[in-house]
């Protein structure tokens, strides 16, 4: 993509080439959905309905924080709880890859009750190249299953219409800035929300320590860029590891679980980078997250790979 403007209007008549009659958006707040939210109702008009899922497994404030992006952005949207049918789908999974597909699912089912409920089956999701390439959709083999890609039953009567499907990051990013969408530079968050940075069983709790853990790297972060101790990175969050580890709470042994801490730098997000953090900001990270879970978490873990061979996300 080389003009924005030419992209947005060009995404524009397909969209009203696609899209009939009504279609529902799937919100995430992401940068991604919202520029095609965006889109479809310059496109649609109130035919387009934004729909934003609370799945439960979403960062600290997220809710609020979306709520207040999509006003801004004039978006006319939804926000639909489903915290227990999410937390429900994921009970005894660990693994990855069908953590993802069991996320897709719970996300269509939910979504065909809405198109359903505004007379549709138009989709419009804000798929992008990354997403199906590392689904396993060109002649790569299948890097991690995206949700909105691999996860998708092959049952659902829903039509998909995914107007950014051939953009990368940084081209969506200019698209944003274009359209004068808020927060351009707003940092990635993956569409099966904390449910991946909870390495192993995805239980309430757990989520709850992630949720805590992340929004204090997210904190110690922004606080460094605001102190001029590094450049804000593409990427930072908190993973919440499936071990036990010895700790001293006190004059009393504790068996604690560890969290680990990612920051990278990225343009496209097909490769990345661990970033430098200096010593002083690891170190208030690791004194918050140790404090706030108080004996729940005891080792904190920094993550110096590279992607490849590590993908940005731990699962």
């Amino acid at each position: 993509m080389n003009d924005p403007s030419q992209f947005v209007e060009s995404a524009i008549a397909r969209l009203r080439a696609e899209v009939p009659g009504n279609a529902i958006v799937a919100a995430s707040g992401g940068i991604d959905s919202t520029v095609a939210a965006v889109l479809a109702q310059r496109a649609l008009g109130p035919r387009a309905r934004a729909i934003f899922v609370d799945t439960g497994l979403l960062r600290q404030g997220e809710v609020e924080t979306v709520s207040a992006l999509f006003r801004e952005a004039h978006l006319e949207f939804e926000v639909v709880p489903a915290a227990d049918r999410f937390l429900g789908s994921l009970e005894g999974v660990v693994d990855p890859e069908e953590k993802r597909r069991r996320i897709g699912s719970a996300f269509i089912r939910l979504f065909e009750a809405e198109a359903a409920r505004h007379a549709t089956d138009r989709l419009i999701q804000g798929t992008i190249a990354p997403d199906w390439i590392e689904s396993g959709g060109s002649i790569r083999d299948t890097i991690k299953t995206h949700h909105n890609v691999g996860g998708i039953p092959p049952d659902s009567k829903l039509r998909l219409v995914e107007p950014l499907r051939d953009l990368y990051k940084d081209e969506v990013r200019a698209v944003a800035t274009f359209l004068g969408v808020p927060s351009p530079e707003r940092q990635p968050f993956p569409g099966p929300g904390l449910a991946v940075r909870v390495v192993g069983p995805v239980q309430a709790d757990r989520v709850r320590r992630a949720r805590i853990a992340n929004a204090i790297v997210e904190e110690e972060i922004e606080r460094a860029v605001g102190e001029q101790l590094l450049d804000r990175p593409w990427q930072y969050f908190a993973v919440l590891l499936p071990v036990r580890t010895v700790g001293v709470l006190g004059d009393n042994r504790v068996h604690g679980e560890a969290v680990s801490v990612r920051v990278v730098e990225s343009l496209d997000a097909m490769t990345a980078t661990a970033a430098e953090i200096p010593r002083i900001v690891l170190a208030r990270i690791a004194e918050r997250i140790t404090r706030a879970l108080h004996g729940e978490v005891v080792r904190v873990l920094y993550d110096i790979s590279d992607k490849p061979p590590a993908t940005i996300e731990w699962e």
